[in-house]
């Protein structure tokens, strides 16, 4: 017993000299920001994405003295896909360290948003956050009409009879229509069973109002169970794991591990062309409308 106190006092005042982040009695709780479209990727905005989030994920999980990791979401979904595999990556590592997540909602987690906060073991969002839409959407525009009152011939070719379903510029089918619904049921009801895996017990019951699609500010939501309390990054952490707690965040590095910036020439060059602009003109409009779908 007496070597051991020898050596902490020999220790202690040197522990007192390294950064924060190496010193073993200084709690650490790096935060990740997962915000925008998820999916919907333009030159000046890129969207979520599992390949935009992996190494930032890995970086929060595997730093030193870490007690949690907290997520910031603040996203009104988009890929039922990309939604997923972060869900799954979030998880995965989870469990790999054996730390707790903390999912943090600011304006919205819907949709695809949420499923991805349902990755963290405790949901804490402001009173006005917005959460829910646990639903399906597919959304287009029917040309037919339009092309045939200018005098315009659609021609397509194909060598499969499902090869142009639901194609815009072609009067639309009831089968096809019929195809795609029940393939958004078969996902809508991947997405119910991922929300009552991970919350549990915690839903107060009404599924009917739950998976239909609706959403609500994050007091309602808590009453739902979607939510597990409200309350905000800072004093939560502090109340969690002490005043003296550290909470980086961890960002996207580029070379010499500064941030990257955000437009690079080559990115600049592609929107000095017209296609370039069209692109990032409509990806941003529908972008847009995920984010007005719920008045932000």
């Amino acid at each position: 017993m007496a070597e051991t106190s020898v050596f902490e006092r020999i220790l202690t005042p040197l522990n007192s000299l390294l950064p924060a982040r190496l010193r073993g009695d200084i709690p650490v709780v790096p935060v990740v920001r997962l915000a925008g479209v998820i999916g919907f990727s333009t030159p000046l905005k890129p969207g979520l994405t599992i390949a935009s989030v992996t190494r930032v994920l890995d970086r929060a999980f595997e730093t030193r003295n870490a007690r949690a990791v907290a997520l910031v979401i603040n996203s009104p979904g988009g890929s039922a896909v990309q939604s997923h595999l972060i869900f799954q990556r979030i998880r995965a590592l989870a469990v790999e360290h054996e730390l707790p997540v903390i999912a943090f909602i600011e304006d919205v987690a819907a949709s695809g948003g949420y499923m991805i906060a349902c990755a963290a073991d405790e949901i804490i969002s402001d009173p006005s956050s917005i959460i829910g839409s646990i639903g399906v959407v597919g959304a287009s525009f029917g040309f037919d009409k339009l092309i045939e009152k200018i005098g315009v011939d659609r021609r397509v070719y194909t060598s499969g009879d499902r090869k142009v379903m639901l194609d815009p510029f072609l009067p639309e089918k009831p089968d096809d229509v019929n195809r795609l619904k029940t393939i958004q049921k078969e996902i809508h009801e991947d997405f119910i069973g991922l929300v009552k895996s991970r919350r549990g017990g915690k839903l107060d019951g009404r599924e009917k109002a739950l998976f239909s699609g609706e959403f609500w500010a994050g007091g309602k939501a808590r009453e739902l169970g979607l939510v597990d309390s409200i309350g905000e990054l800072r004093v939560t952490l502090r109340e969690r794991f002490g005043k003296k707690v550290k909470t980086p965040l961890i960002a996207e590095r580029g070379l010499f591990g500064r941030s990257k910036p955000g437009v690079s020439s080559a990115i600049a060059e592609r929107l000095m062309d017209g296609a370039g602009i069209a692109d990032e003109i409509v990806s941003a409009l529908e972008a847009r409308a995920l984010w007005a779908r719920y008045g932000l």
